[in-house]
């Protein structure tokens, strides 16, 4: 009888942990001192080859890159880095000036003794590309902006300005999310899709948010000082002395909410943005590469702003050929 109990007990356990959600992606996870108390999330693929270093945007962590990765470690050996603020990494109430979290990439090639990696970004996570080129064009081989080229990571006052940005303010706001939309990452991650046009990686939304004992999504995990932190950090750079490989969308895919509504205030809506988005990404992209004329500037029309994710085989091609020329 106590056999039969102790085989019942095991058996439930063995069922609890099977229901405990992993992260498929093939990583490892450790936590490397930056700066004092302030440990940043690294996550490696492995892989062999040149190293390259991938940093997420504005709110997102590494884990938005889970499948995106696996596919750059077949040639190279891959690693992500959550910025401070963000995911696993430390929440500190200081250190968010550009210059700062550039010093903070370069205490993780540091800490794990890279180098001269690539070092590829996706959206604000322009601004530490820029940062680290900017004043140690030594410590890397090449830098490659995916959708990341814009006014934090590249202004001399002839791309997008603040005006420009304006501009864009002609979208009608989606619904509101719904309760049942955060029943679930599964139920977060259509609404997401419906409004934005991409799903993104589950381990990406369980590091961003707080959870529900139930499974319901509940509130960010950064605070919101950290945001605005970051913004009034941000720094003027105009000087990239490294290879750039620079990819652009114009315009920005929408979602099918936009895409497919009959409502007319709606669709006006989509076609101005549209067309004042396009103009917005061809002034900065012009703007990019006049003043960096060894850079090469790649546009993907209608990609969606999380261009690996929707565009990934356009992004491998145009990362394979710009890698395999760096020296």
């Amino acid at each position: 009888m106590i056999a039969c109990i102790v085989a019942a007990l095991l058996g439930s356990i063995r069922a609890q942990e099977s229901a405990v959600w992993r992260d498929p992606s093939p990583h490892t996870i450790q936590l490397v001192a930056v700066d004092t108390d302030v440990r940043l999330e690294v996550l490696d693929w492995g892989g062999t080859g040149r190293p390259l270093v991938l940093l997420a945007g504005f709110g997102n962590n590494a884990h938005v890159f889970d499948d995106f990765a696996p596919k750059l470690a077949a040639r190279y050996h891959v690693y992500g880095v959550t910025r401070r603020g963000f995911g696993a990494s430390s929440h500190p109430v200081s250190g968010y000036q550009a210059d700062r979290l550039g010093d903070d990439v370069i205490a993780v090639l540091d800490a794990l003794k890279l180098t001269k990696p690539v070092l590829v970004a996706h959206s604000f996570g322009g601004e530490e590309l820029s940062s680290v080129a900017s004043r140690y064009p030594d410590r890397v081989a090449g830098l490659v902006y995916l959708d990341a080229g814009y006014e934090y990571a590249f202004d001399n006052g002839k791309g997008v300005t603040p005006e420009d940005r304006a501009g864009l303010n002609v979208l009608p706001p989606p619904p509101p999310y719904r309760a049942a939309d955060g029943a679930s990452v599964a139920a977060y991650q259509l609404r997401y899709k419906e409004i934005n046009g991409i799903s993104l990686p589950e381990a990406e939304l369980r590091q961003s948010f707080e959870f529900t004992p139930d499974g319901h999504i509940g509130k960010p995990r950064s605070p919101s000082a950290v945001g605005a932190a970051v913004n009034a950090g941000r720094q003027k750079y105009v000087s990239i002395p490294v290879p750039v490989l620079a990819i652009f969308t114009p315009p920005h895919a929408l979602g099918t909410w936009y895409m497919n509504n009959e409502d007319p205030a709606v669709r006006s809506g989509v076609e101005t943005f549209l067309a004042r988005d396009a103009a917005l990404v061809e002034k900065q992209a012009k703007a990019f590469e006049a003043a960096i004329p060894s850079a090469r500037v790649v546009r993907l029309p209608h990609a969606n702003h999380y261009v690996f994710i929707s565009n990934e085989a356009d992004v491998l091609r145009e990362m394979y050929a710009f890698i395999g020329k760096l020296p």
